[in-house]
């Protein structure tokens, strides 16, 4: 049972990396610091107080970076690659004393895959945004992203079966949707390619 709050805990951090990459490690890095998460051998690092401080510093450059108009969708080209690194790094360094070969395998699947999509379906919103509003409401996007990624950061810390059981379900649900009826600006787009 413990591996498995242990991967939703990494799932949720990992969701919440989709939508801002530095936020969830500051959030577990404080929680290891008060010693209310455990870390894997090998992430001590992730509980000290540099990190902290380096994960508070690259979190408050990342919130206001992204109320720049032009800045947020250049990070959006960049925040996914990342996010899923950082998001298979945060499953690892959650997942205890486990083998790792499995540890790692899990991490990148679960953990990378999950910030990989959390991430893309945020960089479409906010592509859409843009597309829709010449930018103008993308202040609104960004807003949205970052209280749904302190929310789940500290949900996930609290209440991590829950949470991850919600957002994988918000992740199944939101790609089922894109597949079986996509956005207008895809369709007009495969139409071209036709």
């Amino acid at each position: 049972m413990e591996i498995i709050v242990a991967l939703c805990l990494g799932i949720t951090l990992s969701a919440a990396c989709g939508l801002r990459v530095f936020l969830p490690p500051l959030v577990l890095s404080l929680g290891a610091m008060y010693g209310h998460i455990p870390l894997s051998s090998g992430f001590e690092w992730l509980g000290t107080t540099e990190a902290a401080i380096a994960f508070a510093i690259a979190t408050v450059l990342e919130v206001l970076a992204y109320y720049v108009p032009v800045v947020d969708n250049l990070l959006d080209t960049v925040q996914v690659p990342i996010a899923v690194g950082i998001g298979t790094v945060l499953t690892a360094a959650t997942l205890g004393h486990t083998d790792p070969v499995l540890q790692w395998t899990l991490a990148a699947i679960a953990g990378g895959g999950t910030a990989g999509l959390m991430g893309t379906l945020a960089s479409f919103t906010r592509l859409a945004s843009t597309g829709v509003t010449a930018g103008l409401g993308n202040f609104i996007v960004a807003t949205t992203e970052l209280v749904g990624s302190v929310s789940l950061s500290i949900l996930g810390i609290t209440f991590p079966l829950w949470t991850a059981a919600i957002v994988l379900v918000v992740i199944l649900v939101a790609g089922i949707r894109i597949i079986s009826n996509p956005p207008g600006w895809l369709q007009k787009g495969n139409r071209a390619k036709s």
